[in-house]
């Protein structure tokens, strides 16, 4: 397929790309197409023309529309893997680390694609059931599952004691009570207009704010005050 797109682009007079960068132009190609055209316009003959690449080509990123929209969410989630990849080596780092990968996810999904495609979720369309689903699988349920993983491991380190632990499910209840406060109600009001999204609006002081109200109720650790009178 990789020859094919290469004959295909020569054909017009480009070089092939190499995959990565194709994937990205697919993606950002499905991105600007479904913000801007909406879910029914964004089939893969139309990805695969705003991207500037074969139909045949666009098949080794995604098998059909929806694994397009997984593609654009899964990205948005990947974000968040460097920040997640540090552990704390004393219990006093917990807090600031935890505001540093709360700040990575806010920096991704509430930029203004993110809640465009938000807003458009809350509209009503053909297939919407099925690009909700998409969205709730990639976005909301991994980010929540990639957060607990990483209060799971400060607790396994020994720097945190998790309390809200419902059969060995340790740190989930927490992880989507911070992302409902830091992300889920911000997201709302940039869907209406009432907020600006991300970089207009800095996530940080309701990054402080959320962490403060939680430190003593959620989980216990050294140095709890560390954010106070941020």
């Amino acid at each position: 397929m990789q020859q094919e797109e290469s004959k295909a682009l020569r054909g017009r007079g480009r070089p092939a790309r190499p995959p990565e960068e194709a994937r990205v132009a697919a993606v950002q190609a499905a991105t600007w197409l479904l913000l801007h055209e909406g879910y029914a316009a964004t089939t893969m003959e139309a990805v695969a023309r705003h991207a500037g690449m074969a139909k045949k080509s666009l098949y080794q990123y995604a098998a059909n529309r929806e694994d397009l929209v997984a593609l654009v969410v899964r990205g948005w989630t990947d974000a968040y893997l460097p920040a997640m990849s540090h552990d704390a080596a004393a219990p006093g780092e917990v807090l600031p680390l935890l505001k540093e990968v709360l700040q990575a996810m806010a920096a991704r999904v509430l930029t203004a694609d993110a809640v465009g495609l938000f807003r458009l979720l809350c509209t009503q369309f053909p297939a919407r059931a099925d690009l909700l689903a998409v969205y709730q699988r990639n976005g909301i349920e991994r980010g929540t599952a990639l957060l607990a993983e990483w209060l799971q491991r400060q607790a396994a380190r020994g720097h945190l004691l998790l309390r809200d632990g419902q059969d060995g499910h340790d740190g989930y209840e927490l992880a989507g009570l911070l992302l409902a406060m830091v992300i889920a109600e911000p997201l709302r009001q940039m869907a209406l207009g009432l907020l600006a999204p991300v970089p207009a609006w800095d996530a940080a002081p309701r990054i402080d704010a959320a962490l403060r109200l939680l430190g003593g109720s959620g989980f216990s650790v050294a140095g709890a005050s560390t954010l106070r009178g941020s």
